[in-house]
């Protein structure tokens, strides 16, 4: 963590994302601190490593009352949700175009939970919805299980710990003879 963690969030953060990918933020929370250039650069990282050169990303971090509205409104789910993440651009496109609406509120809260650290959990969601951009699925357990293999390549190679997997792991420790 950096000073700049400490620091209130710029809901207009404007640093510069890497060449070939442009990424938005917008950050109306205050539940998790987040370095906004970190947070590009993880977008960078998974788009490059799904064969994404060039890219537009809108990212809105947010709480459960706004997710919430959104996924009530999109997806006719009446409930709070982590990850919203719509595809705008068309197949054929030469850059990839979508937004991602990430709740901080549900991540801080999941995160306390299982003992984590908030910022994991803000990039497993990240890192889910990209991969939703990308094509991937998760609406039956073969995709499911692909999606979480690859959701923990991409936080691996960040040198982070998938969030569910720390609580997988403090399941088995609470349950003995689970192994």
């Amino acid at each position: 963590m950096n000073a700049s963690d400490d620091e209130p969030n710029d809901p207009d953060s404007t640093a510069p994302a890497p060449p070939g990918v442009d990424v938005e933020i917008s950050d109306a929370q205050a539940h998790v601190p987040i370095d906004h250039d970190r947070l590009r650069l993880l977008v960078a990282g998974v788009l490059r490593g799904e064969g994404v050169s060039a890219a537009s990303i809108s990212l809105a971090l947010v709480d459960d009352p706004t997710i919430h509205r959104i996924n009530r409104e999109h997806l006719n789910h009446d409930w709070p949700t982590d990850v919203v993440s719509f595809v705008l651009s068309d197949e054929g496109d030469e850059a990839l175009s979508g937004e991602l609406v990430v709740s901080t509120e549900t991540a801080a809260r999941v995160a306390a939970e299982i003992g984590a650290p908030p910022w994991n959990e803000v990039a497993l969601y990240v890192v889910h919805g990209l991969l939703h951009l990308c094509g991937y699925d998760d609406l039956d357990e073969e995709s499911a299980a692909a999606m979480r293999r690859r959701e923990d390549e991409v936080l691996a190679r960040e040198g982070l710990m998938n969030p569910f997997r720390l609580a997988d792991s403090r399941r088995s420790e609470s349950q003995p003879g689970r192994n």
